[in-house]
């Protein structure tokens, strides 16, 4: 069976430094008719499984701890009884939204998740989180981009745990080398490509 992308999006509030705010985000599937991953657990259990259905969810990979992408995590592990993977340098965000509970395993740089007969490979992009990952699909043609890398540019900084130039050097050394042609699936938004970002950033 041929690997597939899901998509779907749920909606609630991302809260950080006192403020909150309304947000839709985006929910990644990514598997063939038997198997997947999920990309990240925003706000409503029930709607990430609408995107999943009958499938057996063999993880759940986190692209950062903002309270947006891990709200229902815990939730999502026991309805599907997979395991949470997260950069361990996240954890003082994650403990903001869920200081009594660990995510299961640590997703490193270079690590290669096999699902559904296609692989995602992990590439560390801190930044806008310490821990922000991003997951490449070279058999996709995509990469997985989490709150790094937006539909018009580099993703938000200027909270706590954020570095408006780490970001940038993340982008510009981890992602740009991907091919231009490469889909970039976000967290927020729309898509885009490596090669229309890079003209976003001057490259």
């Amino acid at each position: 069976m041929t690997a597939r992308i899901d998509h779907g999006t749920t909606s609630g509030t991302f809260s950080l430094d006192g403020q909150t705010f309304d947000v839709d985000n985006n929910v990644w599937v990514v598997g063939d008719d038997t198997e997947c991953v999920v990309i990240d657990a925003p706000h409503d259990v029930d709607g990430i499984m609408a995107v999943v259905g009958d499938r057996t969810v063999r993880a759940i990979l986190l692209t950062h701890a903002h309270d947006d992408h891990v709200r229902v995590a815990p939730a999502l592990r026991e309805r599907t009884q997979a395991p949470l993977l997260l950069h361990p340098d996240d954890k003082p965000l994650w403990e903001l939204t869920h200081p009594d509970e660990l995510w299961d395993a640590d997703l490193t740089d270079g690590r290669t998740i096999e699902i559904g007969g296609t692989s995602l490979q992990v590439i560390h992009t801190p930044g806008h989180a310490p821990g922000a990952v991003c997951f490449y699909a070279p058999d996709l043609g995509c990469v997985f981009t989490g709150d790094t890398l937006f539909n018009g540019g580099p993703g938000a900084t200027g909270r706590s745990y954020s570095d408006e130039d780490l970001i940038k050097s993340s982008i510009r050394t981890r992602l740009f080398p991907l091919p231009d042609d490469t889909v970039v699936h976000t967290g927020h938004g729309d898509d885009t490509t490596i090669g229309a970002e890079k003209a976003t950033l001057g490259e």
